[in-house]
């Protein structure tokens, strides 16, 4: 039975590390995106916003997937050892993922309804 519950253990810290690498290669490429088309757009000097747009939309959407990851892989760690301190580690961070993904979130509903009501206004 020992060598079962080793083995789970060992198994879901892989999956934990697994996830938060994941999380760092989403936020890193949607932070790589965002800056490379902002460099572009200072470059070029264009007056039409909606490439800017996207690209913080995208730069939104890969931050809120980040943090989905991130807390898949606490919620995996405190499966690991359950015990109350590490319980209340991850109600904590949890709750401050919530709060941080909940006003991205508003952010990009925010800048999804300017591009649409510009789109609308441009044609």
């Amino acid at each position: 039975m020992e060598i079962i519950e080793g083995a789970l253990k060992t198994l879901a810290s892989f999956v934990a590390y697994f996830a938060e690498i994941l999380a760092a290669v989403v936020i890193v490429m949607g932070m790589v995106q965002a800056a490379w088309k902002s460099i572009l757009f200072y470059i070029k000097q264009k007056e039409n916003f909606n490439e800017l747009t996207e690209s913080r939309l995208k730069l939104g959407h890969s931050l809120s997937l980040g943090l989905a990851f991130l807390v898949g892989a606490d919620i995996v760690k405190s499966a690991i050892s359950p015990d109350w301190h590490s319980l209340i580690h991850l109600g904590a961070v949890v709750l401050i993922r919530i709060v941080l993904n909940y006003f991205l979130m508003k952010d990009i509903e925010q800048l999804q309804n300017i591009q649409s009501s510009k789109e609308t206004g441009d044609t």
